[in-house]
């Protein structure tokens, strides 16, 4: 990151109202335009001189395009300097403060229309939800399990694979240095953007990705969190090496799913690919991943039982290429 980059990217008035907007939260290109009151085009050439410089990142899912500040207390000096630059200039400077407040009161019609849309997915599929849902123990009392399992241990940097709506990162962000929501659908990226959109805007990054090949480099989480994801995996074992490869050395994963079950209409009705697992299978692939496992917590309450895997990050994983998922971690 060069200095002279950073300065011409800020001499802009479009370029400065962009980058303090992205410091409340992650904004599509087009929804910039909206606030912004301009062209797709117009606003597409300003981020490209935004992301030239270092000063904000893009990232597309599907035909959308967002784009991120890098700016966060994390990012490089230069980026924050220039972060906290904007900060003092919003406050010393009245006829900015009231563009960037201006702009920020135009934010509300971006959180409807996301906030909308989820709510048309879940009409949509409402059903289906509610039918998964009764034959297991109330969420609410799942996720009192898995957060008293977690302890008052810090999260760190925590990974949630398969986000879904984004309910488990909106539970633990208090208790999160940094959250990244991953999913594979953009579909449920799109729910999960709605419900997390109200948090600080550096403490959470949604991505798009897949539990078998995680964009991220190795050792860069404290905790992983897999909640009802890991029985979409027909590979296990390489979804649990992946989550093993990202987490650091002492670092922690917490695995949410059903316990072994004979419920086969499942497979068809959700797509589930394993209907749930033991724990003697489980304990199993965990070691060969490199970690190592707790004893498990059980929830009753309804024909399926819903188990808590707890295990901590110790030895290099295995190769995930020398093991099966239909060897180490079976279901009925």
């Amino acid at each position: 990151m060069r200095i002279e980059g950073i300065m011409r990217a800020l001499a802009d008035p479009t370029r400065l109202r962009i980058m303090r907007l992205l410091q409340t939260m992650e904004l599509a290109v087009g929804e910039l335009a909206q606030v912004l009151g301009q062209s797709q085009p117009r606003v597409s050439r300003h981020v490209a001189i935004l992301t030239e410089s270092g000063l904000a990142e893009r990232r597309r899912e599907g035909s959308w395009v967002f784009l991120r500040s890098t700016c966060g207390p994390d990012g490089e000096p230069l980026a924050a300097a220039a972060a906290s630059l904007l900060e003092t200039a919003e406050t010393e400077d009245a006829g900015f403060a009231v563009q960037c407040e201006t702009d920020r009161q135009q934010l509300a019609a971006i959180r409807q229309s996301r906030e909308a849309g989820a709510t048309a997915w879940f009409a949509d599929h409402a059903e289906e939800w509610d039918g998964l849902r009764g034959l297991h123990s109330p969420d609410g009392q799942v996720e009192q399990a898995l957060a008293d399992a977690l302890g008052e241990q810090p999260l760190g940097r925590l990974l949630d694979i398969g986000t879904g709506t984004g309910r488990m990162a909106e539970l633990f962000a208090d208790r999160a240095d940094h959250i990244v929501a991953l999913d594979k659908s953009l579909e449920m990226l799109r729910v999960a953007r709605a419900k997390l959109q109200n948090l600080p805007a550096d403490r959470v990054e949604l991505v798009q990705g897949d539990f078998s090949a995680l964009p991220f480099a190795g050792a860069a989480f404290d905790t992983v969190l897999l909640h009802q994801v890991l029985h979409f995996a027909q590979d296990p074992a390489r979804a649990l090496a992946e989550a093993a490869r990202v987490v650091r050395p002492g670092g922690r994963i917490a695995i949410v799913d059903f316990a072994a079950h004979d419920r086969e209409e499942l497979r068809e009705r959700f797509a589930h690919a394993r209907l749930g697992f033991s724990d003697a299978d489980l304990a199993d692939a965990l070691h060969l991943a490199g970690f190592k496992p707790d004893e498990p917590t059980a929830l009753s309450g309804g024909p399926l039982v819903v188990k808590i895997w707890l295990a901590t990050r110790a030895d290099t994983p295995a190769d995930p290429s020398n093991s099966s998922s239909n060897d180490k971690v079976a279901s009925p």
